[in-house]
């Protein structure tokens, strides 16, 4: 038990400390090559303006580096590979307890890390790459969408024909067998949770949501006795938390796409992970563990359809869900510490959910 504590939190106080060194070379090569929007505001989801998002950030988008992101992912990779290079130099028993790099548990959740992490960084680039109308780009909501479709289809596929992984489990001891179906439906929860992904739009919001989500998932991933897929989540963890500790208010850059993409496509292999295959309900407690996500995705689909059915009328001022607190007044590090305190309570309800047995 000690062993395993050890393997889990001393990976992730690495990780931390790694992304506390990178951050200001990070943040001079981010501020010097001005890294950041040319033009504040955005276009909604069915193309039309968005003018009180616009009036809230017209100050924060412009400034402000993006692909902060680069951080969390850069870290982890780093610390992951690092202590498996160092068991493979230095075989003592200390080292080959540290690596946690497997193929059965960890091999997966890194490779969507990096892919997420890298699309993102490309949507990131031609986001903040002014164009001659001086528009910013980037890749379009479709594109970004059918690459994580086809990522998780990937994954899907990976689960079904190579760990013969064809259901989820249920409460209890009950599974909901899928058969082929499974496939899609992994790619169905990965959009999903990918969408949840534009909760990153205010200070430290996203980085203190996404640190509590893969806290829980460590804390199922070890009672379950996956314990490199337990260190692979707490190595996030710690790479978020440094990360976080610059993102507070006032944010000396953003996640972005690079991070939020590379975050949320890995957080489904990691439900994947902590449900058949760990003899877990990794699935079942997704939305309760990952639920300001849930929200987030949820407000912007109700708005979207309430506007459509509706003839333009608005459930909210202005979606998704945390801007909408922003319009009524509430100031952003209220708004912030309050989706901290929600995800903390939910993401201990789903703990103990997944946890009895």
């Amino acid at each position: 038990m000690i062993i395993d504590i050890v393997k889990v939190f001393v990976p992730a106080t690495l990780a931390f400390i790694v992304g506390i060194i990178l951050t200001p070379l990070l943040t001079r090569y981010l501020y010097v090559n001005q890294l950041w929007k040319k033009k504040a505001g955005k276009v909604a989801l069915g193309g039309g303006e968005t003018p009180i998002f616009n009036q809230l950030h017209k100050e924060r988008e412009v400034g402000t580096p993006k692909m902060g992101g680069v951080i969390i992912w850069v870290s982890s990779i780093l610390v992951i590979v690092g202590l498996w290079l160092l068991s493979k130099l230095v075989p003592i028993e200390s080292t080959l307890k540290l690596d946690f790099l497997s193929r059965n548990q960890t091999w997966l959740p890194l490779m969507t890390l990096i892919i997420g992490a890298l699309v993102g960084l490309l949507d990131d680039y031609l986001d903040i790459t002014e164009s001659k109308d001086h528009r910013a780009g980037g890749l379009s909501l479709k594109k970004r969408l059918l690459v994580v479709a086809i990522i998780g289809l990937l994954a899907g596929s990976w689960f079904y024909f190579k760990l013969d992984v064809a259901s989820v489990s249920f409460f209890g001891n009950s599974t909901v067998p899928l058969g082929i179906l499974f496939i899609p439906f992994f790619a169905l929860v990965t959009m999903a949770l990918y969408s949840g992904g534009v909760i990153d739009g205010i200070d430290g919001l996203a980085g203190g949501i996404f640190a509590i989500i893969y806290a829980a998932y460590a804390g199922i991933a070890f009672y379950q006795q996956q314990i490199n897929l337990a260190a692979f989540c707490a190595v996030i963890v710690g790479s978020i938390l440094a990360f976080l500790w610059f993102n507070i208010p006032p944010a000396r850059f953003y996640m972005s796409e690079t991070g939020s993409m590379a975050l949320t496509i890995t957080l489904a292999v990691v439900a994947f992970m902590t449900d058949i295959l760990g003899e877990g309900r990794g699935i079942f407690v997704l939305p309760i563990i990952a639920l300001p996500l849930a929200l987030t995705t949820l407000s912007v689909i109700v708005q979207m359809l309430s506007k459509k059915m509706r003839h333009g009328k608005k459930v909210f001022l202005v979606a998704p869900l945390h801007h909408h607190f922003e319009a009524i007044g509430w100031p952003a590090y209220k708004v912030t510490m309050r989706y901290w305190v929600i995800g903390i309570m939910f993401a201990l309800l789903g703990l103990i959910v997944a946890l009895i047995r």
